[in-house]
């Protein structure tokens, strides 16, 4: 029995371990096949990932190579273009040189055929030349031997009468030496003294450092401003312009003394009316000092002397008066250095000279105000201080209110007259220089045959320019004279005018 149950149990225990087997074996095999099926279906997946990836890498290979392929053949395809077009040049080119070397050709055939005409019709004239010289000695009955001597004593005629011209242009040009000789003192003159032109206006700007001080100088309610003007009587101008303060007056002493005064006070800092007419009084009396000096300095630099107290304060108020923009002062020393030079150039006593012409505008700084004008103001004046007669005829007549006595007296105003009319030394105002050359152009154009007109040189200098199938040359010679008279009875004007006519041919072609 028990043997029976240890082999039952011996093959049930082989029984369940095949079974156990069998089962394992199977449910491995199944999870095998899945996992198979599953790992072949994610290679697939792989597999068709790869496939597009590598196809879309193909495709965007394939566009570059195309695009670049394209790029390539545009490039080619305008190679090509170019040689084309170069060709096509070329071709022109060789033709334009093979048809120029036809036409060269042909003209040089030309010419060689005119040359040769050109020979024989040469042999014909001289051929016809000696037959009529010929005839003319049958005619005249003279060898040509004969008829050289006629000829030579008619050129001899001839010559002497055009000596006899000449001998009168000679004797024409010695008479305009005198002339000439004047120009060169003026201009010897002019050329040895040279000074810079002082520019005077009617008003002064007087500069602060901060606009908060012209709240002081107008002080409170305006009691500063109007004491300074008071004292002054200077018009003082405080407006919106930042850092500065304009004084206005048409005497430039008043100007001097008021733009002293403000400075001080600026300076100062101590603003008010009671110090206001101390530091004006005080400022004044420095300017009167200063003007002084400033006499004594001129009349001692320029080698005067003698000349009475009140003349040499005169001489210093010179310095803060203009005339036309120019500064007294400077113009009298420049009046009274020409002279000195152009006196002594013709003879005459220079010291004399300069001291006319230092004094020759006197009339001009008054202390009083007189109705007279300034040149016979200045003779008076000059009388009142015992010049000589001579200097004081000078100093009247420089304008011709009187009559002219002594040879000072022309020397003075024509040096007058070039120290103000040289360039730069006055101003002018603009509208009446602007009608001067307006003037001279409209001058100049009413003439037949003139085309353009132009003023130059600050209307010294016109320039006409005439058309060349109007006017021939010795009408444009003429022409100049006469528009230069005009100017002269006509137009009032400083210095000179130099009219120069222009006619000329142009021919114009063009090179293509």
């Amino acid at each position: 029995m028990t043997v029976i149950t240890i082999i039952a149990s011996i093959a049930s225990l082989l029984i369940g371990g095949v079974a156990a087997y069998i089962l394992f074996r199977y449910g491995l095999k199944s999870k095998y096949n899945k996992v198979l099926k599953e790992a072949e279906a994610e290679g697939e997946v792989i597999k068709k990932n790869k496939l597009l990836e590598v196809k879309e890498k193909f495709l965007n290979k394939k566009a570059d190579l195309e695009k670049e392929v394209s790029i390539r053949n545009q490039k080619i395809q305008q190679v090509e273009n170019k040689l084309k077009q170069r060709e096509l040049v070329l071709n022109q080119r060789q033709e334009e040189i093979q048809r120029k070397k036809a036409e060269a050709e042909a003209v040089r055939e030309n010419l060689e055929t005119q040359l040769s005409i050109v020979d024989k019709k040469k042999d014909e004239l001289d051929k016809l030349q000696q037959q009529e010289i010929e005839r003319l000695e049958a005619i005249a009955g003279l060898s040509a031997e004969e008829a050289k001597e006629r000829m030579v004593e008619s050129l001899k005629e001839e010559a002497k009468t055009q000596a006899q011209s000449y001998i009168n242009d000679i004797v024409d040009d010695a008479k305009l030496t005198a002339s000439k000789e004047a120009k060169r003192i003026v201009i010897q003159s002019i050329q040895r003294v040279a000074t810079e032109t002082a520019i005077e206006n009617s008003v002064t700007v007087f500069h602060i450092d901060s606009d908060e001080i012209k709240g002081r100088i107008i002080g409170r309610e305006g009691r500063n401003i109007r004491a300074l003007e008071a004292a002054t009587g200077v018009e003082i101008v405080v407006d919106d312009t930042p850092e500065a303060i304009v004084l206005s007056a048409f005497d430039p002493v008043r100007r001097e003394v008021a733009r002293l005064a403000l400075h001080q006070l600026v300076t100062d800092g101590r603003i008010h009316p009671a110090r206001i007419e101390e530091v004006v009084a005080k400022v004044r009396k420095q300017v009167e000092e200063e003007i002084i000096e400033t006499g004594k300095r001129t009349t001692i630099d320029l080698g005067i002397h003698g000349l009475h107290p009140d003349l040499v304060r005169i001489i210093g108020k010179m310095k803060y008066r203009s005339s036309y923009g120019q500064n007294l002062l400077q113009h009298s020393r420049e009046t009274a250095n020409l002279c000195s030079v152009m006196a002594a150039e013709l003879g005459l006593n220079p010291k004399k000279a300069k001291r006319a012409g230092l004094l020759h505008d006197i009339g001009k700084v008054p202390d009083e105000e007189s109705e007279l004008p300034h040149a016979l103001y200045g003779m008076k004046l000059a009388e009142k201080y015992k010049e000589k007669p001579d200097i004081c005829n000078a100093i009247g007549a420089h304008h011709d209110e009187v009559e002219m006595t002594s040879l000072l007296a022309p020397i003075v105003q024509v040096c007058d007259a070039i120290s103000g009319a040289r360039p730069g030394a006055r101003r002018e105002i603009v509208e009446a220089y602007i009608k001067r050359l307006n003037d001279l152009e409209q001058l100049a154009m009413a003439y037949p045959g003139v085309t353009k007109t132009y003023a130059i040189q600050a209307g010294r200098d016109l320039r006409v320019i005439v058309g060349a199938d109007k006017i021939d040359d010795k009408q444009t010679e003429s022409l100049s004279g006469e528009i230069a008279k005009k100017i002269q009875d006509e137009m009032t004007y400083p210095g000179q005018v130099k009219i120069t006519v222009i006619r000329e041919t142009r021919a114009v072609s063009f090179a293509k």
